[in-house]
This record gives structure tokens, C-alpha cells and sequence, in this order.
């Protein structure tokens, strides 16, 4: 009977017990376990291995006032795991409806199998309170974690339904750039899943986290714009100067002479070992990285603006990065590898700097700039270094008809020549309009270091309806030699070449086996990325871009014709590609897909030893072979018939003379 009384009065003290007063860090550090599936580094969770994480954390507790926290944060610094901390501590200490959200609802179940399953089953004061998924009605689904007290849901920013469910005082947007800009026509996702909030006041807890994409694009750039903008200072070890670490420049001054310095710089020639320039007016010393974990633990967070009051938001830049997680000397590297690339560059500034790009084809190009830097060799030529040649072909109907075809030749890196520009008069329904478009695709071209090449791939523009049947026919007889039918992308955003859809249907509306493929090309991708070569200060190397000499005024006028603006549409901002209506632009489309083409020959062999592929098979090209596609008709023309009628280029015009039909 005394044990009773014991037990009973034990369970009632309990019950009157207050809990124990947490900050979110204080959670983590005392409960949250990391598993091997989801970290390098397994075991107890220790906030001083990033120090920085500590106030973001602690602003998202249940006594802190904030109600907003925005984490615009660079890449192995810990974002992720920080807002599985908070989740953690809502299941277990402050227990309320919950809602976390992913760009798309596959990724939430990606983030349910293997971050938060892992999370729970490696810390146990979460297993306690979310029951196994294999017990019956146990609440633990994969997108619903049921506990005492409250309920987490995971969503989709890709699902309006999802994001409808149920009001929650807690929310978690993570990778908000990535959401979609209106879903299900219902409007922005994020305003969507914040309305979800609007019922707790100011007992709501957000959290908005990303990487930074396009600038004034990026949701999380405006959120932090809103926010009293904090950035991490840290002190010198040398002089004690306390400095936020920057890419580039030593104050927000864009007048000091030093704003466009580097301060992470190589400190030996091997490029072995990198420092920091600290901008101490009277030190400058280079900080080597094996200061940084005593720099981390004594940095604080400080805010650089205003701000509305209840939002707080960090930028971090992945510079600050732990030792052992992501080193200044990657960094360095990263960013050597990509510097002449503006594709992978826009990758290193969102990811590694957290911050946003700024397009460079917001400007229009200097026509006359770029016809200065031509030369070096004769249109029809493929010079040293070009290993494969790509087609690209855009179908005007003005003047009566007409076909723009540019041929360019690919070497490592991207790096690129135009070889061939050349315009084709005719009925664009005429068999003899395409069958001169055919010969343009078979020619060949004398390469300077000896011997031909032929073009690989050539992509067509199906046009706008009118003359998309025979495009289509077109590509689907001389499938073969790599013809591709093609139509921009409605959406922006993508693979500059996306996957191909089937277009043939039978009587039974079954895709045919050998019908004509039609492929997707992201043309905004396309062109940002063409823009961005064309501004390359530098001469050669990857992504570099060149023309022959004597190229007409006409293509340059066409190549520099469009530029990005963004646009406010259905109440979003969005980048489109704009022209005068005066200008012509077929060049800058022809460009577009000559590198569609090329994607699609990437596609055809190992990326990782494309460019040695190439290569080797330079070496050994015989002028009239045309590569085969696995799976084509044996009726069909092959290359060698017709090519040996065929005369090569001269001057970027085609001479018919003594040509005979093959079968079609």
C-alpha cells in the first residue's frame, strides 16, 4: 500500500513540476543525437562546432519574442540541421501543430526517410514521443509525425492542398527559392503557408531558410532585406579588429579603392594552404585557418539594419564553415574551377557565398565590342581545339521563307568557335527547301589540324504551328543523323535541353516506337548562359567564345539583340527576354540551339570524360562518316552516299552543283 502512495504522490509532484526552461541550443545540446545516415559526424550535438547556430536557434525558442527568422545561409554550415534542431525541441518541449515545408513533396518525403526518421530514431527523448510507423494508428506516417501535444505535417510548395491543411503556430520554409512562384493558381506558396500562422498572433514561430538564387528574384533575398540584417563578427587574432568575412572589399564603402579585392588568397605557390586578409586599418595580416574555431566561438551575431521589429535574419556565407567541413581551400579551388564559367560561377556565389547573382544580361551587349575581338582564322575553318561540331537551325517566313543556320565548333570547357553562318531561300513546305537543309547538315569542314569533321547533331525549330509537320518530318527521317526537332520551354527555369517527349501516336493513341521525338529547350537558360560567356573578359579558355574573321555587321546586331528585364506578371516578378521590335534575333536563336544540340550529344556518351572522348575520336575521323543512332531503319540513306556528292563549305554558301537526291 506505501508503494502505491509513493508511486501516486511521485506521479503528482511530477505533474507540478514545471518543465525545465530550454532555449532551443540548450535542447540540442542536452537531447539531439546525429546519426551516421544523415552526418559525418555521429554522436552528441555540440552547438560550440558552430557557434554561429547558436542565436538563430535560440530566436526560434518559445520565450524569445522574434517571430520571423530568416537564414540566408551558404552551403556546410549547418542550415539544415538547425531547423531539425528546432523541430526536435517543438516535439519535445514545446509541443504544437507544426508544418514544414519543401519545394516539392517528393523532397518532404526525401527529408521524412532520411533526416527526420534517422533523428528520431537516434535521440530519445523524440522516440518516446513518436511512436514506431509500424505500429498500427500510430500517428507516424510519412508526411504526419503525430506526439502529445501537437502534430507535425510535412508538404510540398508544389501542393496548394498541402499547404492548406490545418493552421500551425510553428512553420518551416526550407530552400524557398526553389518553391514555385504560383501554385496550383492559387497564388505564392509562401504567402499561402504563412496565412497558416496568422491564427497563434505573436506566439507564431517562421522560419524561412535557402540559398539565394537570381537577384531581385530571390525569396529569401527579400526576406532578409526585411529583416534587421545580422551578420557574424569575428575578431582578428592578430590585431582583435571584430569584421564580418567577406568575399570581396573591406567595408559596404563601394568608394574604398580596396572594394574590389579578394581577402581569401592563396598563402603558397602550391596552393597547399589559403588565408584571410583582415581589414584592420593598421594590421592587414593574412589569418590562417586554424584560427577559425577560436574565432567562431568568440564571434557574435550583429544587426546592420532596422528592421520591422519581430524579424531577425542572418547571412552566412560559407567562408565561416567549421574546420573539417567545408576549408578556405576548397573554396579557393571551387572558385578557380569555375571563375570563366558563368554557369558553374552563378553556382559558387548562391551556394558558397549565399549570395545573389546579378545577371549580366540585364545590360544589352556591345555589338561592336564583340566584332572587335573576332579573327584568328577564316569562316569554314575549324580551328585547333575544336573536337565536335553542333547545327543549330531557326525557320523564318519572311521574304517568303527563309532557314538561319550557324554551325560552331566545341572544345574543352565549352569553349567554342562559330564556323559556318549561311541562310537557305525557299517554301519552307517544299521538299527541295529540306532537302537543301539536309545537305547543310551533311557538309564537312577542314580542320587546322588536318583531315574534316562532320556536324554531330543539328537542332531545328518546330516553330509556332504552322510549319511544326514538317520539322517533324524532317527529323524523324534522318533521325539517324541526328536531327533534332526542338521547341522552347513555356516555363522559365531548367536544363538548357530537356528530356524528349514522343509525338507520334497509332489509332490507338500509342506512342510509335520510331516516331519523331520533340525536345524541350530551356532558351532562358540558354541565352543567361550565352550572355554571361559573351561578357567573359578573357580570351580563351572554358566557356570562351570566338568568331571569324569577316563575319557580317548583321550577326552581331542579332547576337546582342535581346536583353533580361524583370516583369511584374500576375503580381509576380518574373526575368523575360525582351528585343526592339525593329531587331532581328535569328543568330541569337540559331546560338541557342547549337548548344541544345550539343547537350544532346553529351547526353550520348560519359560526361565525366566527354571532352578525352571527343578527343580520341578526332583523331580518327574519316570526313564522311556520320555517327548512328542505335535503333534506326536500315532503308535510310546512309552518310557516306550522300556525303560523297557533297562539296564542303565555301564562304558560307551552298553549291547544289552536280548534287544528286538520295532516298528519303
Amino acid at each position: 500500500m506505501m508503494q502505491q502512495v509513493d508511486t501516486f504522490t511521485a506521479a503528482w509532484a511530477t505533474g507540478w513540476t514545471p518543465d525545465e526552461r530550454l532555449t532551443v541550443s540548450q535542447w540540442a545540446d542536452k537531447h539531439r543525437k546525429l546519426g551516421s545516415k544523415s552526418s559525418a559526424e555521429p554522436g552528441d550535438w555540440r552547438t560550440d562546432r558552430a557557434p554561429y547556430a547558436r542565436e538563430p536557434m535560440d530566436s526560434l525558442s518559445v520565450y524569445d519574442p522574434t517571430e520571423i527568422v530568416v537564414m540566408m545561409w551558404g552551403a556546410q554550415t549547418g542550415k539544415t540541421e538547425t531547423g531539425n534542431n528546432w523541430i526536435g525541441y517543438v516535439v519535445h518541449h514545446a509541443p504544437g501543430p507544426m508544418m514544414a515545408v519543401q519545394p516539392t513533396v517528393d523532397m518532404a518525403k526525401r527529408l521524412s526517410k532520411q533526416r527526420l526518421s534517422d533523428m528520431i530514431d537516434q535521440t530519445p527523448a523524440l522516440r518516446e514521443r513518436i511512436s514506431e510507423a509500424r505500429s498500427r494508428d500510430s500517428g507516424n506516417t510519412l508526411l504526419s509525425k503525430e506526439f502529445p501535444g501537437g502534430v507535425l505535417i510535412l508538404a510540398g510548395a508544389n501542393s496548394a492542398s498541402g499547404l492548406r491543411s490545418m493552421p500551425a503556430r510553428y512553420l518551416f520554409l526550407d530552400e524557398c527559392d526553389a518553391f514555385p512562384l504560383d501554385v496550383d493558381e492559387e497564388g505564392d506558396p509562401v504567402s499561402l503557408a504563412i496565412k497558416r500562422t496568422t491564427t497563434f498572433g505573436r506566439r507564431r514561430k517562421v522560419l524561412i531558410t535557402s540559398t539565394p538564387t537570381v537577384k531581385d528574384l530571390s525569396r529569401i533575398e527579400k526576406e532578409f532585406e526585411r529583416s534587421d540584417k545580422r551578420r557574424f563578427f569575428v575578431a582578428c587574432p592578430h590585431c582583435g579588429h571584430r569584421q564580418w568575412l567577406r568575399w570581396r572589399g573591406y567595408s559596404d564603402d563601394q568608394n574604398d579603392p580596396r572594394a574590389r579585392e579578394y581577402r581569401l588568397i592563396w598563402l603558397d605557390e602550391a596552393k597547399t594552404a589559403a588565408g584571410y586578409k583582415c581589414a584592420g586599418d593598421d594590421c592587414g595580416a593574412l589569418i590562417e585557418e586554424f584560427h577559425k574555431t577560436k574565432m567562431l566561438i568568440g564571434g557574435e551575431w550583429r544587426a546592420t539594419a532596422a528592421g520591422d521589429g519581430k524579424t531577425r535574419g542572418y547571412h552566412l556565407s560559407s567562408l565561416y564553415s567549421p574546420l573539417g567541413w567545408k576549408s578556405w581551400v576548397e573554396i579557393l579551388q571551387e572558385f578557380e574551377a569555375c571563375a570563366h564559367d558563368p554557369a558553374q560561377l552563378k553556382v559558387f556565389v548562391n551556394t558558397i557565398l549565399a549570395e545573389t547573382w546579378e545577371d549580366a544580361s540585364t545590360m544589352r551587349l556591345d555589338a561592336d565590342g564583340l566584332k572587335a575581338r573576332a579573327g584568328g582564322y577564316q569562316l569554314g575553318e575549324v580551328p585547333h581545339g575544336g573536337l565536335v561540331l553542333t547545327a543549330g537551325v531557326d525557320l523564318q517566313r519572311r521574304g517568303g521563307g527563309y532557314a538561319q543556320i550557324i554551325v560552331r565548333a566545341w572544345g574543352a570547357g565549352d569553349e567554342s568557335w562559330l564556323v559556318d553562318r549561311k541562310i537557305i531561300h525557299g517554301d519552307l513546305h517544299s521538299r527541295e527547301f529540306w532537302d537543301q537543309v539536309q545537305q547543310a547538315k551533311r557538309q564537312t569542314y577542314p580542320h587546322a589540324a588536318g583531315g574534316s569533321l562532320p556536324i554531330y547533331a543539328m537542332a531545328v525549330d518546330s516553330g509556332d504551328g504552322e510549319v511544326t509537320q514538317e520539322v517533324y518530318d524532317f527529323a524523324r527521317t534522318y533521325r539517324r543523323e541526328h536531327i533534332l526537332a526542338t521547341k522552347g520551354r513555356s516555363t522559365p527555369g531548367g536544363p538548357v535541353l530537356d528530356k524528349p517527349t514522343k509525338q507520334d501516336i497509332n489509332i490507338r493513341r500509342q506512342t510509335v516506337k520510331r516516331g519523331v521525338d520533340l525536345w524541350k529547350i530551356g532558351a532562358d537558360t540558354a541565352k543567361s548562359l550565352i550572355h554571361g560567356r559573351l561578357r567573359m573578359e578573357h580570351g580563351d579558355g572554358p566557356g570562351a567564345i570566338h568568331w571569324p574573321s569577316g563575319l557580317d555587321d548583321d550577326y552581331f546586331k542579332q547576337l546582342t539583340s535581346e536583353k533580361q528585364v524583370t516583369k511584374l506578371l500576375n503580381g509576380f516578378p518574373k526575368r523575360v527576354w525582351i528585343k526592339k521590335d525593329a531587331d532581328f534575333n535569328e543568330d541569337l536563336d540559331c546560338e541557342v540551339m547549337a548548344l541544345a544540340a550539343l547537350e544532346y550529344v553529351k547526353t550520348r556518351h560519359n560526361r565525366a570524360t566527354f571532352w578525352a572522348q571527343m578527343a580520341a575520336g578526332l583523331a580518327k575521323t574519316v570526313p564522311e562518316a556520320v555517327e548512328s543512332g542505335p535503333d534506326e531503319p536500315a532503308d535510310e540513306p546512309s552518310a557516306k552516299e550522300s556525303a560523297a556528292t557533297v562539296p564542303t563549305v565555301s564562304g558560307g554558301r551552298i553549291d547544289l552543283t552536280g548534287w544528286k537526291r538520295g532516298r528519303a
